[in-house]
């Protein structure tokens, strides 16, 4: 823990995924007491998919020393293609930067909360948060078993569908659904793939993306178009198998689309559920309540930045809340450090999202403009400001302006 003596003692972190474990960590860290209080029955090990990690959210994770731990379960990757009408296209790449580390969802969630745990963060469980009750010197969060917590300030990163969000602002926006449906699996294949190379291809029907793993198993994850929104719970109410003869026949024409769906098993088959993104949430605080990761910037998963913005928000949100004595300043300088940056990230991709599920003519334009697009395309002025960024931790942090 720091020898410094904040103003700001004690935090109640809701939500235990991955942006509360490093928020609550990176307080002990910063000499705040946190405890992490998740809705869940007990630690969502078995609750995702595929994460991609980039060279800036693994630099965050050696802030905590937790990086090396996710470096240990992650699978690198070196390189990456993008297929359109089955034509491989090389996509250029940052030099001199880490490679993207790879991780399964519920293997990340274990790693942080280990490494929370270590030091010293306290998690509870079964505590669905329902309401809180502001005082001028802390916060109370009251639970739906009938229990409640006090601290100091009270930090929502309960995901896209926060209940935080919406006690700070009933009129806050929701998350958007994407109209596609997230799928994952690993599975055989003969893919002349190197170990290290991630595709992302447009197929003739639905989007989907592979690689090979260092164990010679091929990894892919679809997205597949869907008009009704279907929760992680609603969408696990449809069998593995019905859900695999679906993606077999949309990906029937793709080549290696169809020889993965047909390869994947219905018990290596995960259901992820609808896609969502979170657009511009106008009040990331209030009182003694504020948000970080998902509650409030979500971006879609066609950056591979949305674990690496919520891992570098809930460090800042900490070194904030150690330097600076009044909550409200503290927050206000968190979103004044953290806004325009996770904003710049959900605007770079917010057009990807609409070619995922392009039609046969905007396909075939793709064939065409895409070569071209990619060899005028600057990879350093494109995602060197994302990936090549680094909190700094020791820096004291300036607080900025609250206007009364």
């Amino acid at each position: 823990m720091s020898e410094t003596s904040p103003a700001i003692r004690t935090a109640l972190v809701i939500g235990g995924g991955i942006s509360g474990p490093v928020t609550a960590t990176a307080l002990r860290k910063a000499g705040i007491e946190a405890r992490v209080f998740e809705a869940y029955p007990g630690p969502a090990y078995g609750v995702g998919s595929n994460l991609a990690l980039a060279p800036n959210g693994v630099a965050a994770l050696e802030i905590i020393g937790a990086a090396d731990a996710v470096r240990a379960i992650a699978a690198p990757i070196t390189s990456q293609s993008m297929a359109v009408n089955n034509k491989q296209l090389p996509l250029p790449g940052l030099s001199g930067v880490e490679p993207l580390q790879l991780v399964d969802r519920p293997d990340l969630h274990k790693v942080l909360h280990d490494v929370a745990v270590e030091n010293g963060v306290q998690f509870e469980y079964g505590k669905r948060l329902i309401d809180v009750e502001e005082r001028a010197d802390g916060i109370t969060a009251h639970f739906a078993d009938g229990s409640s917590a006090t601290g100091d300030v009270l930090i929502g990163a309960d995901g896209i569908r926060s209940t935080v969000r919406t006690l700070i602002d009933p009129d806050a926006p929701e998350a958007q659904y994407l109209r596609m449906l997230g799928f994952g699996a690993y599975t055989e294949g003969s893919l002349d793939v190197p170990p290290g190379n991630m595709t992302f291809a447009f197929g003739k029907r639905a989007y989907y993306l592979y690689w090979t793993m260092p164990d010679g198993r091929v990894a892919w994850g679809a997205n597949l178009p869907h008009e009704q929104y279907l929760s992680l719970s609603e969408a696990r109410t449809v069998s593995n198998e019905e859900w695999l003869r679906i993606l077999r026949d949309v990906y029937a024409d793709d080549t290696p689309g169809a020889e993965l769906a047909r390869n994947t098993r219905p018990e290596d088959l995960v259901v992820v559920g609808a896609l969502q993104i979170m657009p511009p949430v106008p009040h990331w605080y209030r009182g003694r309540m504020v948000l970080t990761g998902d509650a409030v910037h979500a971006p879609s998963n066609t950056s591979g930045q949305g674990g690496s913005m919520a891992i570098e928000s809930a460090i800042e949100l900490a070194r904030c809340l150690r330097d600076i004595e009044d909550p409200t300043a503290a927050f206000a300088t968190y979103e004044a450090l953290r806004r325009p940056r996770v904003e710049a990230v959900a605007n770079r991709v917010k057009r990807m999202n609409h070619t995922k599920a392009a039609g046969p003519v905007t396909r075939a334009v793709m064939g065409v403009v895409m070569p071209l697009a990619f060899k005028r395309m600057n990879p350093e002025k494109m995602m060197g400001p994302e990936q090549r960024f680094r909190i700094d931790w020791e820096a004291p942090v300036q607080p900025v302006r609250v206007n009364a």
